[in-house]
């Protein structure tokens, strides 16, 4: 069985990820989107915060799970048993970042393969910065993210 690891920040979660997701789940048999808490950012969301609404806007595919974590990736993978980490690409820009990452996640844990899944066209734009930035002057952000997400990004910016 393949179990498979979806890690990132997801400050906020967007269509993009959502769509990664999805297709992630008809080619895995199980996955967990995992929340990273990076204390060298300053995230939008508390971690809590980000698992509930990934947990929110994932409640109906039934092989995921959402959880978090800190520290390295190839840790979590390792203690965890996973052996697919799936990465998405929106760009080319994305890409030798993305591929450093997994080369070092392959010397630090070999038991892993990294997956690298395209973004749908319609959402290669897109990233949690961009949607944050929209949000922070007041723009549309409807067709970046979920009704309930946006409301959510909407009431923080209230807040601060």
């Amino acid at each position: 069985m393949a179990h498979a690891l979806y890690p990132g920040s997801f400050d906020p979660v967007t269509f993009g990820h959502i769509d990664v997701i999805r297709r992630a789940s008809a080619l895995f048999d199980s996955i967990t989107v995992a929340v990273l808490n990076n204390g060298a950012k300053s995230p939008l969301f508390s971690v809590d915060e980000r698992v509930n609404m990934l947990g929110d806007v994932c409640r109906d595919i039934p092989n995921i799970k959402v959880d978090s974590f800190s520290g390295l990736t190839a840790d979590y993978v390792k203690s965890n048993g996973y052996n697919v980490i799936i990465r998405g690409l929106r760009a080319v820009t994305d890409f030798e970042y993305e591929l450093q990452m997994a080369q070092t996640n392959r010397k630090l844990a070999p038991e892993a393969d990294t997956v690298f899944l395209t973004t749908s066209l319609e959402y290669a734009y897109l990233s949690s910065t961009t949607v944050k930035e929209v949000a922070y002057f007041g723009g549309d952000i409807s067709k970046f993210v979920p009704k309930e997400i946006e409301k959510l990004i909407f009431d923080k910016y209230k807040k601060k």
